[in-house]
Order: C-alpha cells, then structure tokens, then sequence
C-alpha cells in the first residue's frame, strides 16, 4: 500500500527532471534556430539589465569621475527633492494626460480599422490598404515632426483650410492647448496600421465553422464581428492593453522632444523630457535617476494591477 504513496510523492520530482531534460535535448537537435536567440539575449543584458544597476546613483550623490556609481550615500533625499518640485507634478500630469488620451484613442480606432480591413475581400485592394497604413510606421521620428510642424504651420494645409473657410489663422505649435490634439493625432496616424498587424494575426486563428453557425442564425457582418471576432480575439486584445497600460508613462520622449517648445511647456512637458533637462542638460545626474526610477516604479504597479485585472475577468494575462 506504500508504494502508490510513493511514486505519488516523487512523480512531480521526475517530471521536471524529465521535462528538463527534454528541453535540453529540444535545444541539441534546434540549436540552429535557438542560436538566433543569442544577439537578442546579449542585446537585452547590455543594454536593458546591466545599465540597471546605475539605478544605485538615485541613492547617492553622483559627481563624476572615475566613481560611476556615486561617492556619497545619501538615502531618499532625491526623492524627496522632486516629490517637492511643482515642475516635476507638471510633468507627471502632462504624461498621463497625453498617454491616458493617446490610449483612449488609439486602442479603439486601431482594434476598429482592424476589423473593417479583416471584412475586406478584394485581396489586391486590402494588400493595398494595408501597406499604405502601415508606411507612416517606418518614417523616421525627425521626418514625422518636420511633418508635423509643416501642417500645423501659419502657412500649411491645415491653417490654409481655416482661412479659406474666413477663419482667422492659428499657431497651433505655439499654443500649449493645442499640444494634445497635435500628439494624439500625429501618434494614431503614425501607429494605425502597424498596430493592426497582432489583430489581424489572431483573426486568422479563429475558427471558421464559428462564422458559418452565425450566418445559419441570420447575422449580420456586424454581428458577426461582435459575437464572434472580437470574442475570438479577446486573449489578443487584453495583452495588448495590457502593454500599454504598462507604458502609460511613457509618452513618446523622441516627438514631444522635438515638437515642444518653451511655450507649450504647460501641457507639453513630461516626465522623460524633465529627466532629459535635469539629467543631460542640467548634469543632476543623481535627481534624474531618481525621477525616472520612480517612473519605472509606477508603470511596474500598473501593469501588475492591469494583469490581475485581466486575469480574474477575462482569464486572459500576461503571466
């Protein structure tokens, strides 16, 4: 009778033994295609997980010199420093208003441009849809700013629109309340066909007899992408928000760099272009790293809290 009970207790034992050692012999006969893992693998320790531990300098005063990781300790002081700072809680708000925004925009369009290119059925039209959608993707940032600013100018389309109209002409890069529009409209532009690409990907995988059953019962095409596409996807659609409710605090640090000026500070100012002047232009290389620590800090929280979310509601996570 003790024997049941003992390969019970050891058969989770030799389980992970042998699914060890199957890995292992899974990676000898694949090495081939595990080796390409190896850049992305070093590329994500040098530049990722190593400069990690300059994070230490949030904590000591950093001077330069041969000393990279400080000379003296100094504890929170840093951080009480810029919990202090009325310019830094400007910052913070700018960033998630711009990014909260961004997302409440972005999301829905892109997941809605994504089935509207799924129900096209000429493939030659719908191959041509999605390469002009996806092209503002590969523009470089600069370009896309230059762009931006050309359009948005007192002589570009938009301000010739206006005059057309009778209206008078408007400085939009000059005026911090139109900041917001300019982002969010140039950052959908930019990301509505490449982030269509993991949508379209899952709708492949959805089964197809579920569409037939639906079109037996009488629905319609909007029926069908709302009780069978969007819940086929749903797993697809959770990490994607996920992610970026992860990067909620993490505008985009190239565009409103090269987009704002002293004069759209007030709403155009975030957390990453502060620890830009403070670290790199200002040389408080100590402050900075504490302010972008607890940047870190804060979209780790979010994203934890918006996994667990996901997790009890729709059964679909991260990890």
């Amino acid at each position: 009778m003790a024997v049941p009970v003992k390969a019970k207790h050891a058969s989770p034992i030799r389980l992970k033994h042998a699914d060890t050692i199957s890995l292992w012999k899974h990676v000898k006969q694949e090495w081939k295609l595990y080796s390409f893992l190896v850049i992305p693998v070093i590329y994500f320790i040098i530049f990722k997980y190593a400069p990690m531990a300059g994070n230490i300098i949030a904590f000591r005063k950093y001077r330069g010199g041969p000393n990279i990781f400080g000379s003296e300790w100094v504890g929170f002081t840093y951080f009480e420093m810029f919990m202090k700072d009325p310019t830094f809680w400007r910052a913070f708000f700018n960033d998630l208003t711009l990014s909260v925004s961004y997302l409440v925009v972005k999301f829905p369009v892109t997941l809605l441009f994504a089935l509207l290119l799924n129900e096209i059925r000429m493939i030659k039209w719908k191959k041509f849809v999605q390469t002009v959608s996806y092209l503002p993707h590969f523009i470089s940032m600069v370009i896309v700013a230059g762009m931006v600013k050309e359009v948005v100018s007192l002589t570009g389309p938009v301000n010739s629109l206006l005059t057309s109209i009778g209206a008078e002409k408007i400085s939009f890069i000059s005026l911090p309340e139109w900041f917001p529009v300019i982002y969010v409209t140039s950052g959908v532009w930019q990301s509505l066909g490449w982030g269509t690409i993991l949508y379209l990907a899952a709708m492949t995988g959805i089964n197809t007899s579920l569409y037939e059953a639906a079109k037996i019962d009488g629905a319609n095409r909007l029926r069908l992408a709302m009780h069978v596409t969007i819940p086929g996807i749903l797993p697809t659609i959770m990490v994607l928000l996920i992610l970026d409710i992860g990067s909620i605090l993490s505008s985009n640090f190239e565009k409103i760099l090269l987009l704002y000026n002293p004069l759209t500070y007030e709403t155009a100012d975030v957390v990453s272009t502060y620890v830009y002047r403070m670290g790199i232009t200002g040389g408080n290389f100590s402050y900075a790293t504490a302010v972008g620590l607890f940047e870190g800090i804060i979209g780790l929280i979010l994203v934890t809290i918006a996994n667990t979310v996901s997790k009890k509601t729709t059964k679909s996570s991260l990890w």
